[in-house]
């Protein structure tokens, strides 16, 4: 048997530019990694197969054929695979894309080439969930660039229970900061401040509870900066002392009980 972890991934900014040919946006975006995630069996077997538990196994029942076996085809590979669904669905955090790199890294032969080649057919989360770790991302998500200097800061991830389809928030999206931006040589608050989640505002309009949540999040001590991570709905937290965010969770889980509370940090 085989397990693999499949990291949450967060946008730390998200910026995107006019609608390509091809129907996708180009997009801009600083992606890093959290201390939690989906986790992954793959067991011997003779047919590929696929069960789901977990707190949010119920947000994939309808879905027959997802991109854990879409991935696993992809390789030619044959498993029984079981996926422990710990992060919301279609929350932002990269789960399924997630779910999918993880398949791969387990399951796939060949080159590192081939293998993000056929992350980035799976979805533009793919390739970078397939790297899991911190990386500047640019074209659809497939082109990207390492980056080491990112603050490994306590970070809370809150999502309100609800799903935004990432499809309808690029359709109201209205604004756009475009993707011209240079690589900075410091990554800091500061520059994390000054940009921003071009996805916000369209989510915004589609579930309006996502502002409740980056109010809690914002007026929490020692909070440094709020946000929704890619499409929504869940959004994070940063903050400067492990010891405050871990009071924060328990404040806002106390006061929002069907909200997803997580605390975690940035690896």
């Amino acid at each position: 048997m085989i397990t693999a972890k499949a990291a949450a991934k967060i946008n730390l900014f998200l910026h995107a530019g006019e609608r390509r040919d091809d129907g996708f946006h180009p997009l801009q975006s600083l992606a890093v990694f959290a201390d939690v995630g989906d986790m992954l069996e793959f067991h011997p077997a003779e047919e590929l197969s696929l069960s789901v538990r977990g707190r949010f196994a119920e947000g994939l029942s309808d879905e027959g054929d997802n991109l854990v076996l879409k991935a696993a085809r992809a390789v030619n590979a044959v498993a029984r695979i079981v996926l422990t669904k710990n992060l919301p669905v279609a929350s932002g955090i990269g789960g399924g894309s997630a779910d999918a790199a993880a398949t791969l890294r387990a399951l796939g032969k060949g080159g590192d080439g081939r293998l993000l080649e056929i992350a980035a057919s799976l979805g533009s989360d793919v390739p970078v969930c397939l790297l899991s770790r911190s990386a500047w991302m640019e074209g659809r998500g497939e082109i990207l660039t390492p980056i080491a200097q990112v603050p490994r800061l306590p970070m809370l991830l809150v999502n309100p229970g609800v799903a935004v389809p990432t499809a309808a928030v690029f359709r109201a999206l209205t604004s756009r900061r475009g993707t011209a931006m240079a690589i900075p040589k410091t990554i800091d608050l500061a520059f994390l401040r000054a940009a921003g989640n071009d996805l916000e505002a369209p989510a915004l309009a589609i579930q309006p509870v996502i502002a409740d949540v980056l109010g809690e999040l914002d007026a929490q001590p020692g909070s440094l900066l709020a946000r929704m991570s890619g499409s929504g709905a869940t959004c994070f937290g940063l903050f400067d002392k492990a010891e405050r965010m871990n009071a924060a969770a328990a404040k806002i889980a106390l006061a929002h009980p069907n909200w997803w509370v997580c605390a975690t940090r940035i690896v």
